[in-house]
């Protein structure tokens, strides 16, 4: 018998819910990176569903570890912080590269920066 049988149903539930909107977020994040059309529109919609969605794989293990273990087991925070630093820096750093990249060459997908008067 492993420590899974031995897991009570709430925290089954708990766990399951988790994972699983865990991987829906995942799932639609990548979606968005293939159905978008431009690369400004498309660096958004993979940041998102993927950072929240790692989050809820994080919060489901934490769960588990923590009921099977009959302890607090806060490991993954680390790769939460870790996650929530590391995304928006990367996802800026792409953003700015991709933009002087494009107005280097002149093109026309260039987001404008139109600020009200």
């Amino acid at each position: 018998m492993n420590s899974l049988a031995e897991l009570p149903l709430w925290a089954s539930i708990l766990v399951s819910a988790f994972l699983l909107l865990g991987a829906s977020l995942a799932l639609i994040g990548s979606f968005g990176l293939s159905r978008l059309n431009s690369f400004y529109k498309r660096v958004h919609a993979p940041t998102l569903g993927t950072t929240f969605g790692a989050f809820c794989i994080l919060a489901g293990s934490i769960t588990y570890f923590s009921v099977s273990q009959s302890r607090l087991v806060l490991h993954e925070v680390l790769i939460g912080v870790f996650l929530s630093l590391t995304t928006p820096i990367t996802l800026m750093l792409l953003v700015r590269a991709a933009l002087y990249r494009d107005r280097q060459k002149g093109s026309q997908d260039v987001p404008n920066l139109d600020l009200p008067d």
